[in-house]
């Protein structure tokens, strides 16, 4: 079956070919899956009002609508107090105080574990920490128990992916779309209600993947407890557009069938190079795609 989120359904995106916006090295992050959403967000009747991204993390998908006009206005929210500073700041008059601290912060691996040791005084102070830890942990984890990369890429320590200019540029390109954005440190239920009337809305939801047997969610995220099932119940009443990524599982090919929802399962490349699929689960067929196909593709595997 042709898939209708691009035209090559055998396509995997080059992450390189994708604007880098966010400044998080964020774990499950979906760059590469921007393409996809793009198309999506297009094919759509009409522009969105109002862009939703409830489990923001990184919020590369709530960035790339801000500044490429995707929709009117974008609401992300993130419940992680640490990864919310960092947002708070960047989104305010602080982020020209964070950009100065990154970018006169000399690192070796003596000053990562003196400042991240340091119990923080304002908002920046967090903000700063957490965009240090995130970038100098093995693989970007900010969850507790991750540690400090040890020889790092290239043997250069924790400093490989410390890029003071690369970082200040991407805060203040999203501090110049700041009147876009609209930042809630909220509990993504509790933020999804309030726009679920809106046929203006659309919500792009990315939750920690803890459903199928998936634990990649528990090891990377502090707030990885997530009921999957409330979830579809609540984006089953949406009056607006809806689009879930989930890993391929069973479990979740159910709960989207159980809301009569369709699905796509998109190609993409782990961090290992291995080719594996994730779903793209929406409330309304793209054209061409019917109930009928929906459920054909539930049923068969895309790895066949």
């Amino acid at each position: 079956m042709q898939n209708v989120l691009l035209p090559d359904p055998s396509s995997i995106v080059n992450v390189a070919s994708v604007p880098q916006r966010s400044p998080f090295r964020y774990p499950g992050g979906k760059t590469w899956f921007i393409p996809y959403l793009r198309h999506w967000l297009r094919s759509l009747g009409k522009r969105p009002v109002v862009f939703v991204e409830p489990f923001a993390g990184g919020a590369i998908a709530s960035l790339t609508v801000a500044m490429e006009n995707l929709a009117d206005h974008v609401v992300m929210a993130e419940l992680d107090s640490n990864v919310a500073a960092v947002w708070k700041v960047i989104l305010s008059n602080g982020a020209a105080d964070l950009i100065h601290r990154i970018r006169r912060f000399d690192i070796s691996r003596p000053a990562v574990v003196a400042e991240l040791c340091r119990e923080p005084r304002n908002e920046v102070d967090l903000a700063f920490q957490t965009i240090l830890r995130n970038r100098v942990h093995r693989g970007g984890i900010l969850a507790p128990g991750a540690s400090l990369m040890k020889n790092g890429e290239r043997n250069l320590g924790v400093g490989c992916r410390w890029y003071p200019e690369t970082l200040a540029r991407r805060i203040a390109a999203i501090n110049a779309v700041k009147s876009k954005i609209e930042f809630l440190h909220k509990d993504a239920f509790d933020v999804i209600p309030k726009y679920l009337r809106n046929r203006s809305a659309a919500f792009f939801v990315d939750p920690p993947y803890t459903v199928g047997g998936k634990s990649a969610g528990k090891r990377l995220y502090l707030h990885n407890s997530i009921d999957h099932h409330s979830l579809f119940d609540l984006l089953e009443r949406a009056a607006g557009e809806v689009m879930l990524t989930y890993a391929d599982a069973k479990e979740v090919r159910d709960l989207a069938v159980g809301a009569g929802f369709f699905i796509e399962a998109i190609p993409m490349k782990t961090t290992h190079h291995a080719r594996t699929y994730e779903l793209a689960i929406t409330n309304r067929p793209f054209a061409g795609q019917s109930n009928a196909n929906s459920l054909r593709l539930f049923e068969r595997s895309p790895h066949e």
